[in-house]
């Protein structure tokens, strides 16, 4: 056969790990420059340049400053409900590259801004962009990852966001020293850098193989099967992955329902709803946490709060986001160890504990003679506060809601917890520096009373997904589970449930047998599952 009759191998000829590795690098570029736009603008509404240019000079622009900060939220809002709609027709990756070039406008928008509302309309752009790309990336990686390397490499995603918030800190930190409009115009116009290697990344690497199943185009997906596991395509691996996905897809459309349903009981009912509020809910807790008070003001809460100067608050901020960095490269470590449920639980009564001292201490601070003491120790609790966040607050809620939806809905749902995520994080941005400045210590407390309110929520009613196929989630809920998961010790265990083991090795068996086991019908499906899995 000679060189111009050879088919040509797709991606470049990568396989198995190099093309998961690839995929990340798009993935996690992507979730770099959404690190990076949270911190960006800690420092730009800081820099006089800024202020001036944009007439926010003064307390009475207090509402405006948050307003212009926080309008953002609802451009990533509005990017959520766009992937929500659009999302499943135009696939991941063309998703992805739409959400990257309205990024682009945006960017420009902004970095070449010399009015209010030209800054607005830059914010909105951007957004927009942002909330399609960040609904999208940890789906495509959801979908094209290996069970073992799946939860892991989601939250590496969420590192990366950290990295970019880190570099972001330490960019403000360095041109706060130059003055002028390049302190804030550069770091506005670096994003980008990211924008770039997206653009020169995403084209070429694969589709989602579950996303080309659910549109009929098994051939292509086979084939991102067989690279995406360095296996044959006629491997009885591939052959069961692609009928379990075919199945949990023909399954969900013969038992959907509309939307207006949802609130319906229904036969045969795979928990839609329950799953997509959890996904959803996930997000809620990790804004509700806290988190963006610290990312987007940290250094006017060490300014107003605690009473640091203007450089040291920034120094502080650089200093606290390698921390930061730190800690969530440790939640790559222990994702899959220590469960979802048990690093979500964990980090926020963290959370609860770092907020409950910084309370105590601002108080004091404000009560006392030595309140400067008490204001300076306040700071080692943000600190640690980061570090509780990001060990399991940060990447799960992220990762949770593309897991527990199933295959039709993993796209709404993620798009619906990707919405509740920007919704809510526009109404902490928004109310931040108003309660700073009416509240005072008190209002620390309303983020210490919604952590201890989040962990018996956690505890109560979120299953585990570490180890588990996006097959086994599926299989899980069309069992009819109990909303309260301490009850089933399958539905906590950190372990990949036995079960599901014997019923992937029993349909593997039968596939290299040359038996059709798993294409025979839903029902007679449903019933060798149950089967396979023990029940009655």
């Amino acid at each position: 056969m000679t060189v111009a009759t050879q088919k040509k191998k797709p991606y470049f000829g990568l396989t198995g790990g190099w093309l998961t590795f690839w995929v990340t690098v798009a993935c996690a570029t992507d979730m770099s420059l959404f690190g990076y736009d949270q911190g960006v603008f800690s420092g730009v509404v800081i820099t006089e340049d800024f202020l001036v240019v944009h007439d926010l000079v003064g307390p009475t622009k207090t509402k405006t400053l948050s307003t212009v900060t926080a309008i953002y939220d609802i451009g990533c809002f509005i990017g959520a409900i766009v992937a929500f709609t659009m999302g499943e027709s135009l696939g991941r990756k063309s998703s992805i590259m739409v959400g990257t070039t309205i990024m682009a406008v945006g960017t420009i928008l902004q970095a070449s801004s010399y009015s209010l509302a030209q800054m607005f309309v830059g914010r909105i752009v951007l957004g927009i962009g942002n909330g399609i790309n960040t609904a999208t990336a940890p789906i495509w990686q959801t979908e094209t990852s290996q069970l073992k390397w799946r939860g892991k490499l989601v939250v590496l995603e969420m590192m990366m966001n950290i990295a970019g918030f880190c570099l972001v800190n330490w960019i403000n930190y360095g041109f706060s020293f130059v003055g002028g409009p390049i302190a804030w115009r550069f770091p506005l116009a670096f994003q980008f850098v990211f924008l770039f290697v997206l653009w020169s990344t995403t084209p070429w690497l694969p589709e989602s193989p579950r996303w080309l199943l659910a549109h009929g185009r098994e051939e292509e997906a086979i084939e991102v099967l067989s690279c995406l596991e360095a296996k044959p395509v006629d491997d009885p691996f591939i052959i069961t992955q692609c009928r379990e996905i075919n199945f949990s897809v023909r399954y969900e459309r013969e038992n959907s329902m509309r939307w207006r349903d949802l609130f319906k009981k229904k036969a045969n009912d795979t928990k839609t709803l329950r799953r997509l509020v959890l996904g959803a809910g996930s997000q809620f807790m990790q804004q509700f946490g806290g988190i963006n008070i610290m990312s987007y003001y940290l250094p006017t809460v060490l300014i107003n709060s605690v009473g640091l100067s203007d450089e040291l608050s920034r120094l502080l901020s650089a200093c606290n986001a390698v921390s930061y960095l730190v800690f969530s490269g440790i939640a790559v470590l222990l994702v899959e160890r220590v469960g979802r449920r048990g690093l979500m639980m964990i980090s926020t009564f963290g959370q609860f504990i770092c907020f409950l001292v910084i309370s105590i201490l601002l108080r004091y601070s404000e009560a006392s003679a030595q309140g400067e003491k008490y204001a300076s120790a306040s700071v080692a609790f943000f600190f640690l506060y980061y570090g509780a966040f990001g060990i399991g607050m940060l990447g799960i809620p992220w990762l949770y809601p593309t897991e527990i939806n199933s295959l039709p809905m993993r796209t709404k749902g993620a798009a619906v917890a990707t919405a509740m995520d920007w919704i809510t994080n526009f109404v902490v941005v928004e109310i931040t520096p108003i309660g700073i400045q009416n509240l005072g210590w008190k209002f620390w407390l309303v983020w210490t009373a919604t952590n201890a309110l989040f962990l018996p929520i956690l505890y109560c009613f979120y299953p585990e997904t570490a180890n588990r196929s996006l097959e086994d989630m599926d299989a899980y809920y069309r069992s009819n589970p109990p909303l309260i998961v301490t009850t089933d010790p399958d539905a906590v265990s950190r372990k990949r449930p036995q079960k599901y083991i014997e019923h992937e090795t029993l349909v593997i068996e039968k596939t290299a047998a040359g038996l059709d086991y798993p294409s025979d019908g839903v029902e007679n499906h449903v019933e060798r599952l149950d089967e396979a899995t023990g029940k009655n």
